[in-house]
């Protein structure tokens, strides 16, 4: 508790250094910017050293409450909205210090100015740990009580400011993001619009796979999601099975258009449009990954296969998915030698070339699919409008049977 003997200093009222006025005109100035008159909570357990505290911020257009104890202020601060809390550190009804903690736990951002008369300094030292802004050393002029309030609210609004700040630059932010997110959306679509502009090109050019690019491509989403792939992975999957035959664009009409068996040439000639797609995809970024697909989509399990002879995990997992969603639309396909066969029949060839042209285990996930989900897909690919992409069977969720 504080001595009686200890009062504010009054006197010469009109005595200011030039350091104290700007700092009471920056005070003046925050100050305007709330809505209302700064609220301030004055704590100590003697009645005229509150009262004349008080008396003196009312003076400068503050509202003033009083408490007499730590727990009156903390009931008022349960009811009151304050800007400023000046308590003594030594009172009978619990410490300044107690009060100081609490404050801390319940409204971090309330300034808190420690009143003492103490001439220790390592008490004030200690209450600024302790999280007080500022603290005043009785007896003090009223000058110094005011500039320092001043500079406490100044401080408070700077943090208000502070957050506010903070809060409209997170809405700034997520609402860029979202602009972001949707227009990436909008490319992304625009840029698979364009691959199915080049799938169809590819179809015109090879007539005997007309449609073939779509079908594997909705068989190798279908396969590559009932295998657990992220949607990301499969988008990348689904460009690089669409574009596996890019590289017959390549290849000469009188070849890639011949009726008849191939000759050995035409044959080594024609088995350059997995690396002709490779090189035209690669330095493209957005296809850069889906190129390795491209490139490796004829490898077998083995390593039989070509371009370059690769064997188990070291063919991309896209390319094994696709193999098989390839061989699935070869077999259940017309062709000028032959008619196309049935789902069951695919799934036997399939089975028997399990761990020489298949991925095993692409092919376990492959058998458990029934058969009505390729027929659905194979129609919904055949009746397509020109508003639906091939790609948006990424984003169409797996049937309840899988």
């Amino acid at each position: 508790m504080g001595d009686q003997s200890v009062a504010l200093n009054l006197a010469e009222p009109g005595r200011l250094n030039p350091t104290v006025t700007l700092a009471a005109e920056a005070g003046a100035r925050d100050s305007k910017r709330l809505l209302r008159p700064a609220r301030i909570l004055v704590v100590d357990d003697e009645p005229h050293v509150r009262t004349m505290i008080g008396a003196s911020l009312e003076r400068q257009g503050y509202d003033v409450q009083l408490a007499g104890s730590g727990r009156e202020a903390l009931e008022m601060l349960e009811k009151n909205v304050f800007d400023l809390v000046l308590t003594d550190i030594v009172m009978q009804n619990g410490s300044g210090i107690t009060l100081l903690e609490r404050m801390r736990v319940e409204q971090p951002n309330l300034p808190v100015v420690m009143v003492t008369a103490i001439h220790d300094i390592s008490v004030a030292i200690d209450s600024m740990r302790r999280g007080a802004y500022d603290y005043l050393l009785k007896p003090f002029e009223r000058e110094h009580l005011v500039s320092t309030v001043q500079r406490a609210l100044s401080h408070r609004q700077a943090l208000q400011e502070s957050q506010n700040y903070q809060q409209n630059l997170e809405q700034v932010v997520r609402a860029r993001t979202e602009m972001l997110r949707q227009a990436m959306e909008e490319l992304e679509h625009s840029y698979d619009v364009t691959l199915e502009a080049l799938g169809d090109a590819l179809d015109l050019k090879d007539s005997e796979t007309e449609g073939h690019s779509k079908r594997v491509t909705a068989y190798t989403i279908a396969l590559a999601r009932a295998m657990g792939i992220s949607p990301a992975e499969i988008k990348v999957i689904a460009r690089g099975a669409f574009l596996h035959d890019i590289g017959k664009m390549a290849i000469p009409d009188h070849i890639l258009r011949k009726p008849g068996k191939l000759s050995e040439e035409e044959q080594q000639m024609m088995r350059e449009h997995c690396t002709f797609g490779y090189q035209m995809l690669r330095k493209i970024p957005f296809l850069s990954a889906a190129a390795e697909i491209v490139f490796a989509h004829q490898e077998h399990y083995d390593g039989s296969g070509y371009p370059s002879g690769s064997r188990g995990s070291g063919i991309p997992i896209g390319a094994r998915i696709f193999a098989i969603a390839d061989t699935l639309d070869a077999i259940t396909s017309d062709r000028p030698y032959r008619k196309a066969r049935d789902f069951d029949a695919a799934r036997g060839e399939i089975l028997r070339c399990s761990g020489t042209q298949f991925d095993p285990a692409v092919v376990e996930v492959f058998l458990k699919i029934p058969n009505e989900l390729w027929h659905e897909l194979r129609s919904e690919i055949t009746g397509q409008n020109k508003r639906f992409s091939t790609f948006d069977l990424v984003h169409v969720p797996t049937p309840p049977a899988l």
